[in-house]
């Protein structure tokens, strides 16, 4: 990383450059006799009285005091993948939402807010696409309210780490009180790849509903009811992928949308007892092949930043990080 001029470090950023992707070096107080340097990569969402803030792609906020930096500069944003699809932020937001869509809806100018009984996060959350029409504190009262009317906590989903995404607003919302929870990456790849792989597919039933061994084996179905079933079953063409096991429960799951370009895995879940057997990647490749007979060709997933076994499943099959979301909850 060359912060130099000459041979001389230079802090080349200004108040003025906040939106934009920066690299700054700071020294570091290491409690030692010489000088300790760190660097940060990510944008600059603030720098006020002394303390310059930036987000990470991670979606973490560094804050720095002005006197400690010791050279800074503007960045281009982060190089286009160089395999697998490309997609910019605003499609894979659009496609990754129609796969898991709420059971009621309200437009907040550019914003859209999200419920769905309290199943999941995502179906109940608002989804701030834009600018909401209103200055930032009013909006985030009338996210509350709504909320409120329906019994739910308010929360909004942001994402950081990808061209066009929200550092800015994910700053301004801890600014206003606001707490992330959880954050996701969202993975793509491409989707013949998936298909392609050797597997035993035809131990696996696909069908257009989820039957009641399925939801027998789905994690999340803890609190059934019809919003459940709504937001499984919602999307352009959604299909469930079921592994039958010698009792009531399969021994594996999966749930797939397939939307144009795009099939999206969700859901993919197996039994404890037979976990390292390919279960998963079985799972996946029949579904990639019922989406490739549909004209997809690029495929996206979530996975959360604590689960390691998933992620590495899915590096062995081609997938690379888009961008992060993450959950952010009102105080």
């Amino acid at each position: 990383m060359e912060f130099t001029i000459g041979g001389r470090l230079e802090v080349r950023i200004t108040p003025a450059d906040v939106g934009k992707r920066v690299s700054v070096r700071r020294r570091t107080d290491s409690g030692g006799t010489g000088a300790e340097f760190t660097d940060v990569v990510g944008v600059l969402t603030s720098w006020n009285d002394g303390v310059v803030s930036i987000t990470r792609k991670s979606g973490e906020s560094v804050h720095i005091v002005e006197s400690s930096l010791v050279a800074g500069k503007v960045v281009p944003a982060a190089p286009a993948r160089r395999r697998g699809p490309a997609a910019s932020f605003d499609e894979m937001a659009a496609v990754t939402a129609r796969a898991w869509q709420p059971v009621a809806s309200e437009a907040l100018g550019d914003w859209r807010l999200r419920a769905a009984g309290g199943f999941t996060r995502r179906a109940n959350s608002v989804l701030p696409l834009g600018d909401p029409g209103l200055p930032l504190g009013e909006a985030l009262g009338r996210v509350r309210r709504w909320y409120e009317e329906r019994g739910l906590p308010a929360y909004i989903q942001t994402a950081t780490g990808a061209e066009g995404t929200q550092e800015l607003l994910c700053a301004e919302l801890e600014e206003h009180g606001w707490r992330r929870e959880v954050s996701a990456e969202v993975r793509i790849a491409a989707l013949a790849p998936v298909g392609d792989r050797e597997a035993k597919v035809s131990a696996v039933r696909l069908t257009r509903e989820p039957d009641a061994a399925w939801l027998a084996r789905y994690q999340r179905f803890s609190t059934p009811g019809p919003h459940v079933l709504r937001v499984l079953g919602s999307g352009p063409s959604v299909w469930f992928a079921t592994v039958p096991g010698s009792g009531e429960e399969p021994d594996a799951i999966g749930r797939c949308v397939v939307d144009g370009r795009w099939a999206g895995f969700m859901a993919v879940e197996v039994a404890p007892e037979q976990r390292r057997r390919g279960l998963a990647t079985t799972v996946m490749t029949a579904l990639a092949r019922r989406a490739l007979d549909e004209g997809a060709s690029a495929a996206w997933l979530q996975v959360e930043e604590d689960n390691e076994g998933a992620r590495a499943l899915y590096d062995g099959m081609g997938f690379a990080g888009h961008h992060r979301y993450h959950h952010y909850r009102s105080a």
